[in-house]
């Protein structure tokens, strides 16, 4: 085996296990463990998930930024930053953008997330220790989420109006997110669960590096 396939193997087995156990583990908290109603169809079968959630994609975005940071203990920080500054921008942005212009008019969302995309990148002014490249893709995953779960808000009752096996059968309490209104989320558990999640991305990068380093084998030290 070869110096750089000793090296990367390491880190892709954790990688590999990590990326098992976090996928188990977070659609069964979402589907299973943290529901309203759990097995909502019958034995063995999905249950309908609260307003907090985990959301599986959304880890491995702030997983990769963290590896694209450096991959080290500064990383964790400047990820775990940005992920503060992109939800929280977006948890601002989301109710300006429908309460200046809802449904089926766009120019509200699009006016708004123009003007904090500004805001975000003019913080560099501040320093080097803000990772805009970051903060970006947790504002979008904010935005992402926001549109799968309803667009609550923008659309009214877009998100739900309850948590409820009943709610499932009237579309106008259900919201309209994915899953025939399953995953209707109202906005501002939206920007929760988003950053939530992008800390355990953030954590599991973390976990994903110490333990290939403690895996990777050492160089030989060379005898005097």
């Amino acid at each position: 085996m070869g110096p750089r396939a000793k090296a990367i193997l390491p880190l892709a087995l954790v990688i590999g296990v990590l990326s098992f156990i976090w996928t188990w583990f977070s659609l069964n908290f979402t589907f299973h463990w943290v529901t309203v109603k759990d097995e909502l169809a019958g034995p063995g079968q999905l249950g309908l998930p609260g307003n907090f959630h985990l959301i599986l994609p959304t880890a491995f975005i702030a997983w990769g930024l963290f590896f694209a940071a450096g991959g080290d203990n500064a990383a964790f920080g400047k990820i775990a930053t940005a992920s503060l500054f992109g939800v929280g921008a977006a948890f601002i942005t989301m109710p300006l953008a429908f309460k200046t212009a809802d449904a089926p008019d766009f120019w509200g969302i699009a006016l708004w997330v123009g003007i904090f995309a500004f805001i975000l990148v003019a913080i560099l002014i501040a320093g080097d220790w803000y990772y805009v490249a970051g903060t970006f893709p947790c504002f979008a995953a904010t935005f992402l989420w926001w549109i799968a779960t309803g667009l609550d808000g923008w659309v009214p009752n877009g998100g739900g109006t309850s948590s409820s096996v009943e709610s499932l059968a009237d579309p106008a309490s259900a919201g309209i997110g994915v899953g025939g209104g399953l995953l209707s989320t109202p906005w501002p558990w939206v920007a929760v669960n988003t950053f939530v999640t992008l800390i355990c991305g953030c954590i599991l990068g973390l976990l994903s590096a110490k333990l290939a380093a403690a895996l990777t084998p050492k160089p030989a030290t060379a005898e005097a």
